[in-house]
């Protein structure tokens, strides 16, 4: 095995991590949740597959983009992690929901950004960021429609009420 592919794995395995250092817990349990939120279940599922094409996908770009093109493929590819990452901090973590909202919305336009800078180096690594543009586009109307359903989850946050 290649081990620039386990580096990519590694990385992405390491962003992963969050969502287990801010694992959800009785605040979101006692969070009223829309209709159509998912499952528990199926976000560690869904999360695992997309950060298994995440590495895939920077790996390929890692091999396969021209050396000129890399600082700003692997720039915008960083960025997107941290991002990722920042979420469950903020939502899980710190329980700001509404800081984790614009948190998303800037992870959605990395995302975006990542899909065109990838799109003419590799259209594989940039179609498999598709379901991750779809699942994040998923996550940030859920974000959205916690807030809503919950308007003071943030307040009591900060008035040490959680």
């Amino acid at each position: 095995m290649d081990l620039s592919l386990l580096a990519f794995i590694g990385i992405c395995f390491a962003a992963a991590m969050s969502g287990a250092m801010f694992p959800p817990g009785p605040w979101y349990r006692a969070l009223t949740k829309p209709w159509w939120c998912p499952p528990n279940f199926v976000f560690p599922l869904v999360w695992t597959i997309l950060f298994a094409m995440m590495a895939v996908a920077g790996w390929l770009i890692w091999h396969r983009a021209p050396a000129e093109a890399l600082p700003l493929a692997m720039t915008i590819y960083g960025v997107q992690l941290v991002l990722n990452a920042l979420w469950s901090a903020l939502f899980f973590g710190m329980r700001r929901m509404r800081w984790a909202l614009v948190d998303v919305g800037f992870l959605w336009l990395s995302i975006v950004a990542m899909i065109v800078i990838f799109w003419p180096l590799d259209q594989l690594a940039a179609l498999m960021m598709v379901p991750y543009l779809v699942w994040v586009t998923i996550a940030s109307g859920l974000n959205l429609a916690m807030i809503r359903l919950n308007p003071d989850a943030d307040r009591a946050v900060a008035a040490g009420n959680a």
